[in-house]
């Protein structure tokens, strides 16, 4: 079949677009900036187009996309809303225009709309609520259709694996409350797999698609649940996920619901917190769902989470780096920014006037160069907190600490042999910078 995917750059998309070249299918991906989809594989049976989420609302606009595509697949999804990728357009607004199309056109006959397990009557959340009227509007056009709604979606390149995977690694792990919070994780693998058996039996018609529930009135739409075979608790999950990384066992600090709301909250004012009020509403109500339709759908048992993990010892560093790399990160800006207020505010003035002079900077320019240098220290603690792009920064940070150490080496020597270390403790904070620049670099 000729396929148009959305999202076709995304986590599920990029595995789901590897599958479907390797069935033989020609697909056209749908991405925001096809000059720019190195990230999409180089086929001949690939081609890329213009799409916006955000701004592609209207039926005619996708309608003039569909000429030739026999079906649609629509992976689009955020967790976290961030400017116009908001849940209205990227979960409602343009798929409901897409659908639409779809329904429109002379030439598709199939479309698998990739929505959440949750997304029903009893969503609470603007995630949940967004994937729903989607897929409540699908439900009511009249074309073949499948809603597939995965559980926690794992992949050893996933951002939602990598966090959890960070997680299992901590020496401990939170409670949140007093819910189950039952999850019941499944692999891309399995994910992709299921799609790409609905669109084989799309092309035997005699083989139906098992179905969760009827949607539609003529049959045509059906909901399936994709998920694992094993449901079992948020921390249990991360337990298990510990174990298959080759660490010990997990230490639980349960903390009371007042506790985790409150922590959720402070998520929810900090930008790329997994945890928000929606994120905990969402694991208090738990994620999973009769296993029966997967393994019907897969013609065998969905992979055990105990297999997620292939390669530990490579897993197992990487894990305990995404979050010590953070803290590294959080104790560099401490310096700077106390060494700022410390030459500002707390240290003697006329004594680092003294030192400034010592080291060849006129006395008229010592207050600008002390409260120049702390404002420009204060800076620099500031961006590494929050600047999202740093490898500027980390170069910055290694050629003025390698400047001051040069100069005071040279100028004020005693500090080379000063029992406290003043410039011997910069060597470990130049290599602590550099192993910050080098692993961001590897990550972009």
């Amino acid at each position: 079949m000729r396929i148009l995917l959305t999202g076709a750059s995304g986590f599920i998309g990029q595995h789901l677009l590897h599958a479907l070249l390797a069935e033989g299918h020609d697909v056209v991906c749908a991405v925001r900036h096809p000059e720019r989809a190195g990230m999409l594989p180089d086929h001949p049976r690939l081609t890329a187009i213009q799409a916006d989420f955000a701004n592609d609302t209207d039926k005619s606009t996708w309608l003039a996309r569909l000429t030739k595509v026999d079906a649609v697949i629509n992976t689009v999804g955020i967790f976290r809303e961030r400017g116009s990728q908001t849940f209205a357009n990227l979960h409602t607004r343009a798929p409901r225009a897409l659908f639409a199309a779809c329904a429109e056109s002379d030439d598709v006959h199939m479309v698998v709309q990739l929505s959440a397990l949750g997304a029903d009557d009893a969503a609470d959340t603007a995630y949940h609520l967004s994937k729903k009227a989607a897929d409540d509007y699908l439900a009511s056009l009249p074309v073949r259709a499948v809603i597939v709604q995965p559980s926690l979606v794992y992949g050893a390149d996933g951002a939602s694996a990598r966090v959890f995977k960070a997680m299992a690694s901590l020496p401990f792990a939170a409670r949140l409350g007093d819910a189950p919070q039952l999850v019941q994780p499944i692999h891309v693998d399995d994910v992709v797999a299921a799609i790409v058996t609905l669109l084989r039996r799309r092309l035997h018609l005699d083989r139906p698609v098992e179905p969760v529930d009827a949607l539609s009135g003529d049959g045509t739409v059906r909901r399936i649940a994709l998920v694992g075979p094993q449901a079992l608790p948020f921390v249990e999950y991360l337990a298990t996920l510990r174990r298959a990384l080759g660490m010990g066992r997990l230490r639980v600090l349960p903390l009371p619901g007042s506790v985790a709301r409150l922590l959720a909250r402070l998520g929810g004012w900090m930008p790329g917190a997994l945890l928000d009020p929606d994120a905990l509403r969402m694991l208090d109500r738990g994620n999973a769902a009769d296993p029966g339709p997967t393994l019907r759908l897969l013609g065998r048992p969905a992979r055990t989470i105990a297999s997620f993990v292939v390669d530990p010892g490579a897993e197992r560093a990487r894990a305990k780096l995404d979050w010590l790399l953070p803290i590294l990160r959080l104790a560099i800006a401490f310096v700077w920014i106390a060494t700022a207020i410390v030459s500002a505010f707390v240290y003697p003035a006329a004594d680092s006037f003294a030192l400034l002079a010592r080291s060849g900077i006129p006395h008229a320019l010592g207050p600008s160069m002390l409260y120049g240098a702390a404002l420009f220290d204060l800076l620099l603690g500031v961006g590494t907190l929050f600047l999202r792009r740093r490898r500027w920064l980390w170069r910055l940070q290694l050629l003025l600490i390698g400047f001051y150490t040069i100069v005071i080496a040279l100028r004020l020597p005693e500090f080379l042999v000063h029992p406290y270390g003043p410039l011997t403790k910069n060597v470990p904070m130049l290599a602590a910078i550099w192993l910050l620049a080098e692993l961001e670099k590897e990550d972009k």
